[in-house]
């Protein structure tokens, strides 16, 4: 008996000293030093493929710094960013798995709102993630309105390095694009980190989406997401809101309706600065700007972050950007999931007044696949921002 104990020991102790299966697809602080059995590869204009061995090999010929680098030539820079024609797609990435993205970097020239950024797992028809390129890295309000993030998840470095380090697992394979809707070129310098590596059964893919209502119908709430079949977890929003009128605009509360969910949530917050997990209006200042704009605090931390845009900008009293990353508070369903958010403020005498601001929307979220094809991306018009 003491021997089939001991043995029993012995395998527990062998198991727990074994690779776990799921360390495939989890690199963080705490495991950095067990050694994961992964492969390492990264595309940018220097090696769209990510081959091994394949980077810096562009020809004077072909390379889009063939100027700056005609005297050093070949290996020298010669091709780091692409240009995307009006109405052109690019595939930035063609990626055959299994594997994980790692990190994504890019700082792109051109309106944002008007460059489409997809990611489609597995040959999937539809994108499991379709959002303008500024607010997906929380710069929803354009080139030269820029903040800086310092958060887990999204990362805005001087001036617009925008840095994803969302994990993205896919079994088979992964296609990233870029659209340029705009009627002039783009430019966009980038690099894709990942890893070929297993990828265990329980692992779902991620997904975000991008919706805008400009300007809000009175009194109906703005939809952050609907639509979400299957099962899966939120973990992830960020707002780009443009208000209108005078006076605070940020009372709002954000619903979530969690499988099968009808007239009211599960989930109900208490304001949208107090989603983002700030409080008393970021310490508004009306009017205590040094232009005459209302004036707050903004921060940036791990998990939640606001910033204002400063200068007066056509009918907008006020533009800012907040994101909530629920990295240590997903919220999970087995079936379906819709969220909404208000845009509330006050009025004279005390009373809460429905606004009808520009609402705009980033939903990120895991899912198993198959996910529910989104609705169309709002046109042109609707989707750039105008100082009228």
């Amino acid at each position: 008996m003491r021997k089939l104990l001991g043995l029993s020991w012995m395998a527990v102790l062998l198991l727990s000293c074994a690779p776990h299966e799921e360390e495939g697809v989890t690199n963080d602080l705490g495991s950095l030093y067990r050694l994961a059995e992964a492969k390492s590869r990264s595309i940018s204009p220097e090696n769209f493929t990510g081959e091994k061995g394949k980077g810096g090999m562009a020809t004077l010929e072909e390379g889009t710094a063939a100027g700056p680098a005609r005297e050093l030539g070949r290996g020298w820079k010669v091709n780091p960013f692409i240009n995307i024609a009006p109405g052109d797609t690019f595939t930035l990435a063609d990626i055959r798995g299994p594997g994980v993205i790692r990190h994504i970097w890019m700082t792109p020239t051109g309106v944002y709102r008007l460059m489409i950024l997809r990611i489609y797992w597995d040959d999937e028809k539809t994108p499991s993630v379709e959002v303008p390129v500024g607010d997906f890295f929380c710069s929803g309000w354009g080139q030269g309105n820029e903040p800086q993030i310092a958060s887990l998840a999204i990362c805005v470095n001087p001036r617009s390095g925008f840095n994803s380090y969302w994990q993205m697992p896919f079994r088979q394979r992964c296609r990233i694009t870029m659209e340029n809707k705009a009627d002039l070129p783009a430019r966009l310098y980038y690099q894709i980190d990942y890893q070929l590596t297993r990828v265990p059964r329980d692992v779902a893919y991620f997904h975000a989406q991008f919706r805008r209502t400009n300007p809000l119908p009175y009194k109906q709430p703005f939809t952050i997401v609907d639509g979400i079949r299957g099962k899966g977890q939120y973990v992830g929003t960020y707002l780009a809101h443009g208000a209108f009128s005078k006076w605070w605009w940020g009372e709002g509360e954000i619903k979530f309706y969690i499988d099968g969910d009808k007239e009211f949530p599960t989930i109900c917050g208490t304001g949208e600065e107090d989603y983002f997990c700030g409080s008393y209006a970021y310490e508004m200042r009306d009017g205590g700007g040094p232009d005459g704009r209302d004036a707050y605090t903004e921060f940036s931390t791990p998990y939640t972050g606001f910033y204002y845009v400063r200068g007066a900008f056509g009918k907008y009293r006020n533009r800012v950007g907040e994101y909530r990353w629920h990295i240590t508070d997903p919220v999970c369903f087995d079936h379906d999931l819709r969220v909404t958010i208000q845009a509330l403020g006050w009025k004279e005498g005390g009373l809460y007044k429905a606004l009808e601001d520009d609402m705009a929307a980033v939903a990120y979220w895991y899912q198993m696949e198959p996910h529910n094809p989104f609705p169309p991306l709002p046109s042109r018009e609707e989707l750039v921002i105008r100082p009228e």
